[in-house]
């Protein structure tokens, strides 16, 4: 029996190796060919680039999301990043050199592109676009890793899918964020710019780490020094340098990874207190959420009766079972009445609230619509088809056409098939009255898989 499991696995670990391999498809030479012609920033790439990081910042300006990705797809923002982490994964120190210039050019091209147009536009309010780029979160650390990932991976084969690589320029959103830096700095707003800068190095990071681990495990030659010292020097300079990124960001992704707990559990906290029928006196009108890596904290605002002591208590046992312990809970009580601001506020919320039910009200109305104009389309064609019938055959009573699902009993495929039904006053002796009718009612409908069955009354 152990020998069975034993070949079993080995045959499974074969099939999912061979499922698996990258290996086999790696061009390692056009692969460090194509990167290192990307790095370059000059000419054409310096335009390109400043003409992209305009076009982005119109579309976070006008909120507009398919601006944002048009720019993303002309952007040459890749080329350093990905160079970057092929110099410290071949220990190639001239690489890295390069690479580190054009990035830190590539960042400075950006900022000044985008803080000019920010300066200039008349259009100057935050919109929804410019503000989700300046709060990371661990999906930004997701996407760019894995991302990252992938567009090696496409660079790395012999016939590099354009398809992918541009996915790629999307996914990581290198742009958005340099986008919102300028606006943070045109403004004068420095949380917006450290906070989209922050994401703008998070993102730029997780690439180039992507990079490099890909490039270890294709196993890309290291570069070669004629100074077996220098060559020494050169790994330490660059395991350094990757030790030193890589400490604080792992710090980083970790501090991430909490503040996105802390804020789903606060959110099912409030979720929790608005469903009891205990609080049913009281309405939560305004919530904030602070995190603290030592004291977290959670402020609710209610409306309504005044809050007992036991579920003032309640509330704070309730933290328990969301795993916020630590967090320290604020109340507010605003008395049984509204005051303007909050009248407004609610006012707000339920007219937005009621706009989307509308929206998707009427979203299936129209679909329903539609689907009766088909029916109502195809009742007045089989009704034609009907009257030509009654003309050409006569001795033909009624028919039907359906769609039926026939099915492999051994295989169990399935298929859908076309089938009419023919129901004659009388069934002529022939069958080539019944073949014409098939033949002509598929060249009438279209449906050239179609069956007969013949029934008589």
């Amino acid at each position: 029996m152990r020998e069975k499991i034993k070949i079993l696995w080995r045959t499974l670990r074969s099939k999912v190796s061979l499922l698996t391999n990258i290996r086999e498809d790696t061009d390692i030479e056009a692969t460090i060919d194509s990167i290192k012609k990307s790095i370059e920033f000059k000419g054409v790439n310096i335009w390109m680039l400043a003409f992209a990081i305009i076009v982005a910042s119109v579309g976070l300006n006008v909120n507009s999301t398919a601006v944002i990705i048009g720019a993303m797809l002309i952007s040459p923002l890749m080329g350093p990043i990905n160079g970057l982490g092929l110099s410290v994964g071949t220990m190639d120190i001239t690489l890295f050199k390069h690479s580190f210039k054009n990035l830190g050019i590539m960042v400075l091209i950006s900022l000044i592109a985008s803080t000019t147009y920010f300066i200039i536009t008349p259009l100057s309010d935050a919109q929804s676009e410019l503000l989700a780029r300046t709060t990371p979160t661990i999906y930004d650390v997701f996407i760019a890793f894995f991302g990252g990932a992938a567009g090696i991976l496409a660079l790395s084969r012999k016939s590099q899918a354009i398809t992918t690589i541009s996915g790629v320029a999307i996914a990581t959103a290198l742009m958005p964020p340099l986008c919102t830096a300028g606006f943070g700095l045109a403004s004068t707003q420095w949380t917006y710019f450290i906070g989209a800068f922050y994401l703008f190095f998070i993102n730029s990071f997780f690439i180039a780490l992507a990079t490099f681990l890909m490039v270890r495990y294709l196993h890309f030659p290291m570069a070669s020094y004629v100074d077996p010292s220098r060559q020494q020097l050169v790994k330490r300079v660059l395991t350094l340098f990757a030790v030193i990124v890589i400490v604080p960001s792992v710090l980083i992704a970790i501090r991430t990874i909490k503040e996105a707990s802390f804020n789903s559990s606060a959110i099912k906290y409030v979720a929790a207190i608005q469903d009891d029928p205990f609080y049913q006196d009281v309405e939560i009108v305004n919530t904030r959420r602070e995190f603290n890596k030592k004291h977290p904290s959670i402020h609710l605002s209610f409306v309504g009766k005044q809050l007992t002591p036991v579920q003032v208590e309640h509330l704070k046992e309730l933290l328990k079972e969301y795993d916020l312990e630590k967090a320290q809970l604020e109340i507010k009580q605003l008395g049984s009445s509204y005051d303007i601001e909050t009248q407004s506020t609610l006012i707000s919320d339920l007219l937005q609230h009621k706009e989307e039910q509308l929206a998707q009200r009427d979203s299936i109305i129209q679909e329903l619509e539609k689907q009766l104009s088909l029916i109502n389309n195809t009742t007045k064609e089989f009704q034609q088809i009907g009257a030509e019938i009654n003309v050409q055959y006569p001795e033909i009573q009624s028919f039907s056409v359906a769609n039926a699902i026939y099915t492999q009993t051994e295989t169990l495929q399935q298929d859908t098939i076309p089938v009419l039904f023919i129901n004659w006053h009388e069934k002529p002796t022939d069958t080539l009255t019944a073949q014409k009718v098939a033949n002509w009612l598929k060249v009438r409908l279209g449906l050239y898989t179609l069956k007969i069955y013949e029934t008589n009354n």
